[in-house]
C-alpha cells in the first residue's frame, strides 16, 4: 500500500448487503480518485455467505475464514488479524459481521473499526431491536453507526438515521424500512471518515 492508498476491508457473515451499499458508494462516488480510498478485500467467517458471491461479481477481493474451524475464539481472530493487517487498512468495517469481538481484537483497530447497529444507541443495544422498540411503545427507531469498543454498541456514534414506527409495524417491517436507510447511511459515513482521515493526512 501506497502513502495515498487508503485501505478498506469489510466483515460480513451473510448477504453483505451493507457491504454492497458500500461497494456501490465507492464506485459511483469515486472515492479511489477522491481519498485514494479502495475496499481491499471483503472477509466471511461464514463460506456460504452470500455476499462473497457478491463481492467476487464486483471484482473485488474476498477471504474465507470459518471460525467453525478453530478451537476458539482467540484463534479464530488471531488468523483474522493476519488476514486483515495484510491490507493494512484505514477502516475495518463491519458489514453483518455476526461474531462477538474480543476486547483485545477491538483494541488492536481502536478508531478504525466501525459498525452499523439497527436502532438510535444507545437505546435497546444487543439483539431484536426492532421487536423491543415496538413492545416499548416507541414512535422512531433507527440505525447508529458507531466505533466498536469492547463494550457492546457503546462505542463512539458517528452518525445516526431516524426511521418511523408506524402502528401497524411488526418487526420484519420496520427492520425492512431501517435497512433501506442503512444502505445510504452507512456509506455515507465511511465517505465522511475517510475525508476526515485525507484532511488529517494533508495537515500532518
Amino acid at each position: 500500500m501506497t502513502q495515498t492508498e487508503k485501505n478498506i476491508v469489510v466483515l460480513i457473515s451473510g448477504t453483505g448487503s451493507n457491504m454492497l451499499a458500500i461497494a456501490d458508494a465507492a464506485l459511483k462516488e469515486q472515492w479511489l480518485s477522491r481519498f485514494g480510498a479502495r475496499i481491499a478485500c471483503v472477509i466471511s467467517n461464514r463460506p456460504q455467505a452470500e455476499g462473497l458471491q457478491s463481492a467476487f461479481a464486483l471484482g473485488l477481493a474476498t477471504e474465507i475464514l470459518d471460525h467453525k474451524t478453530f478451537a476458539s475464539r482467540e484463534d479464530f481472530e488471531l488468523a483474522l488479524v493476519s488476514l486483515i493487517d495484510q491490507h493494512q487498512p484505514v477502516l475495518v468495517v463491519l458489514a453483518g459481521f455476526m461474531r462477538i469481538l474480543t476486547p483485545a481484537f477491538t483494541a488492536r483497530y481502536s478508531g478504525r473499526l466501525v459498525n452499523i447497529h439497527p436502532s438510535l444507541l444507545p437505546a435497546f443495544t444487543g439483539l431484536h431491536t426492532h421487536q423491543r422498540a415496538i413492545d416499548a411503545g416507541c414512535k422512531v427507531a433507527g440505525a447508529t453507526v458507531h466505533f466498536v469498543t469492547p463494550e457492546v454498541d457503546q462505542g463512539h456514534i458517528v452518525a445516526q438515521v431516524v426511521v418511523p414506527v408506524l402502528p401497524l409495524d411488526t418487526a420484519a417491517t420496520l427492520a425492512a424500512r431501517v435497512l433501506i436507510q442503512e444502505h445510504l447511511l452507512y456509506p455515507k459515513s465511511v465517505r465522511v471518515l475517510l475525508q476526515n482521515l485525507t484532511k488529517s493526512t494533508r495537515q500532518s
